[in-house]
C-alpha cells in the first residue's frame, strides 16, 4: 500500500456525566504519550461503532452504551515507523461510559484521564477532532431510544443521571 492512501479507522468519544458537567476519557498515545481518544482500524464482521466499541475497551478498559450514530470524521497522519506514516480518517462515535475496567489489553501501554470537554479540546491536537469534541452534546433520551438502547430507570429529562461509571474488575 502506498503511502498516499487515506486509511479508515473509527473512534469513541468516551463520555459521562459528572457533577462539574460532561467529562470526556482521553487515553495517550503509545508512540508520542500524546492526548487521544480511542480509535483503531475496522474489526472484522463489527459495524464501524462496533469498532469504535472494541476500541474503547482495548485502550481504555471502558465498557457502557455505544451510540451508532457518527459524530463526525477527522484526519491525521498515522506515524507506521519513524520518518513513515499514512493518512487516516476517524469516524468518531458516541460511548455513555457504564463501567470502567482496571484490567483491560493495553492498560501498562497508555494512560487514561477523565478531562473537561473544554480541557480535552485543549489536549488534543488535531483540529477536526477538537471541533467534533466542541460540538458534543450526550445523546437525547430519543437518540437513544431509537438505537434500541433503554434510558437509565426514572431519567425523565432529556439529560443522562449524573453518576460516575463503576471502577471493577
Amino acid at each position: 500500500m502506498s503511502d498516499t492512501t487515506t486509511r479508515t479507522q473509527y473512534g469513541a468519544i468516551c463520555w459521562r456525566m459528572h457533577k462539574a458537567g460532561i467529562q470526556v476519557l482521553l487515553v495517550t498515545s503509545r508512540d508520542t504519550g500524546r492526548w487521544i481518544i480511542p480509535k483503531g482500524w475496522p474489526v472484522e464482521g463489527a459495524t464501524d461503532a462496533g469498532s469504535a466499541e472494541r476500541e474503547a475497551w482495548e485502550e481504555a478498559g471502558v465498557l457502557g452504551k455505544m451510540l451508532p450514530l457518527c459524530l463526525g470524521v477527522y484526519a491525521y497522519d498515522k506515524v507506521v515507523i519513524p520518518g513513515r506514516s499514512i493518512p487516516c480518517v476517524v469516524a468518531v462515535y458516541p460511548l455513555r461510559v457504564t463501567e470502567l475496567k482496571k484490567r483491560f489489553p493495553e492498560r501498562k501501554q497508555r494512560r487514561r484521564k477523565w478531562f473537561s470537554i473544554e480541557d480535552a479540546i485543549r489536549k488534543v491536537a488535531e483540529p477536526e477532532l477538537r471541533q467534533i469534541l466542541s460540538e458534543f452534546r450526550p445523546p437525547s433520551e430519543a437518540a437513544i431510544a431509537a438505537a434500541g438502547l433503554a434510558a437509565a430507570p426514572g431519567q425523565v429529562s432529556g439529560n443522562p443521571p449524573v453518576e460516575p461509571p463503576r471502577d471493577s474488575d
